[in-house]
């Protein structure tokens, strides 16, 4: 097998019209599927065993981005005082918890490689994404663009990104290409993600524009 390397790689995010001047990059993700050879199974809980968790306090997803590997189990406890209703319709893992109330929790099994967008059917600024991956290899940008991914074995991969700001189209396009990785090409140098000037506003889980915002009554009804 040789020895394990340190994959290493800057992110550039273009296009984006968000900040004038600095370019978005961090939150871009960046990972490596073994090609040829059946990727080490990864364990199913967050840091230090713990359990993986996307919990809604404030009106927001805590965190923002949560990348697992497929078959975990992540919880989605409710730490706001009033109702929320989480759910996914897109490519990944398609679900609806429902109504639930303050102080309790409801889980998913993510069992299938895929991207999950997330949203609460009542608060319309609520957003989270789930990133199921088939390998362990992978790293998440910091702010200043820097990728680091730990304990790689040298060997033929197929390398992907994911970037919040990017169009699937685009990054089917700029990913998915085969690297060779040796202790001589574990930087990647700049990997360049294209970004969209707009972001689009989803709909509830019904397909139609939210709602007004109406007061965060504990017994809001469902709609």
């Amino acid at each position: 097998m040789g020895q394990l390397l340190t994959v290493t790689a800057h992110v550039q995010a273009e296009g984006s019209k968000r900040r004038a001047g600095q370019k978005d990059r961090n939150r871009v993700v960046v990972w490596l599927t073994p090609v040829g050879t059946a990727a080490q199974r990864a364990g199913a809980r967050g840091p230090h065993g713990q359990p993986l968790r996307l919990t809604q306090h404030n009106k927001s997803f805590d965190p923002h981005l949560l990348v697992v590997p497929v078959g975990s189990v992540v919880e989605f406890p409710n730490r706001d005082p009033f109702f929320h209703n989480v759910f996914s319709l897109f490519e990944g893992k398609r679900f609806d918890l429902g109504l639930y109330e303050a102080g309790t929790t409801r889980e998913v099994r993510f069992d299938k490689p895929g991207v999950s967008y997330i949203f609460c059917n009542i608060h319309a600024e609520m957003s989270a994404v789930v990133i199921a991956l088939a390998t362990p290899y992978y790293g998440i940008s910091t702010q200043r663009g820097e990728i680091s991914i730990p304990d790689v074995p040298p060997g033929t991969y197929r390398l992907q990104t994911w970037y919040e700001a990017a169009l699937p189209e685009t990054l089917d396009s700029s990913g998915g290409r085969e690297i060779q990785l040796t202790a001589d090409s574990a930087n990647l140098g700049t990997i360049r993600v294209p970004a969209a000037s707009t972001v689009m506003a989803h709909k509830n889980k019904y397909g139609r524009d939210y709602d007004p915002p109406a007061p965060d009554n504990p017994a809001y009804p469902q709609h």
